[in-house]
C-alpha cells in the first residue's frame, strides 16, 4: 500500500512542470506560512453541522427565524476568527450570546474531531512532507482556538511538518495580518503565505510577503484576485516551491 501511494504521488509530481515567471517569483522562498481550514483541511465536514447546531439554539430561544443553511452559505464564515464571525453574522446579539454560540460550535466540532471526522484535502500530507524534505520552514497560522489546533495536530501529526503551530486564540483573536507582523521576524526570508481567504492574502500584502491563493477552498468570487498566483489543488505547490 505504501509503495502504491508513493508511486501515485511520484506520478502526480511528474505531471507538473515549472511555470516561467511564477517559478522565478518563488525561487528564493525559505519560509512558508500555511492557513489551515480551506487550505489543508476540508473543514466544512465538521463546521457545517456545528454551525447548524448553534443556529438551532438561537431558533429555539427565539432570537432568529428558522431556516435551512446550505454548506455553501455556511462556508462563507470559514476563515473568520470566532469573534468576528458572530459580530458580522448577527451583529445585534449580546456578547454573552455570541460567546455561548461560539462555544456550541466549538464543543460540537471538538466532539466530531474526537470521532475522527476531519478530512484533509487529498495530497495535503504528501505536499507538506515534500516541502519539509526540501528544507523549507513551514509555519501553521490559523484563525482558530487552541484546542482546535492541538486536536488537529494530534490527529494528523502536524508537528512532524510544522516547526510552529500558531493560532489567533494565542493573540486574543487580533487580525491575521497583525499576528504575522509579530511572528515573521522569527523566520528566514523570503516568505510566502498560502491560504484560501482574503484574510490570508491581506496578511501577505500588509507584510510584504508573497501570496498563493487556494481557489479550491472557501473563497468567494474575486476574493483571491490580489494573490500573486492561484492554485486549484494543494499539490500544485510543487510547481513553484
Amino acid at each position: 500500500m505504501q509503495l502504491l501511494l508513493l508511486l501515485k504521488w511520484q506520478t502526480y509530481l511528474n505531471n507538473f512542470s515549472p511555470v516561467g515567471d511564477n517559478l522565478k517569483l518563488f525561487k528564493d522562498i525559505k519560509t512558508i506560512f500555511f492557513d489551515y481550514d480551506g487550505t489543508l483541511h476540508n473543514s466544512i465536514a465538521i463546521y457545517a453541522p456545528a454551525f447548524r447546531k448553534a443556529y438551532e439554539y438561537l431558533v429555539e430561544e427565539g432570537y432568529v427565524q428558522q431556516r435551512d443553511w446550505s454548506n455553501s452559505e455556511i462556508s462563507y464564515w470559514l476563515g473568520f476568527n470566532p469573534q468576528d464571525m458572530w459580530k458580522r453574522f448577527i451583529p445585534d446579539l449580546s456578547e454573552e450570546l455570541r460567546q455561548h454560540c461560539s462555544s456550541i460550535i466549538g464543543e460540537e466540532m471538538k466532539r466530531l474531531i474526537e470521532q475522527g471526522k476531519p478530512v484533509l484535502y487529498e495530497g495535503a500530507i504528501e505536499t507538506l512532507n515534500y516541502l519539509k524534505n526540501k528544507g523549507y520552514h513551514l509555519v501553521f497560522i490559523s484563525n482558530c482556538k487552541n484546542y482546535y489546533k492541538e486536536s488537529h495536530s494530534k490527529l494528523f501529526k502536524l508537528d512532524r511538518y510544522f516547526e510552529a503551530l500558531i493560532c489567533s486564540d494565542e493573540y486574543n483573536f487580533i487580525p491575521k495580518h497583525e499576528i504575522l507582523s509579530i511572528i515573521k521576524n522569527n523566520y528566514p526570508e523570503a516568505m510566502v503565505i498560502v491560504g484560501d481567504r482574503n484574510q490570508d492574502i491581506e496578511a501577505g500584502k500588509k507584510n510584504n510577503i508573497h501570496t498563493i491563493g487556494c481557489s479550491y477552498g472557501f473563497a468567494l468570487e474575486k476574493e483571491l484576485d490580489d494573490a500573486d498566483i492561484l492554485i486549484g489543488d494543494i499539490r500544485e505547490l510543487v510547481k513553484y516551491l
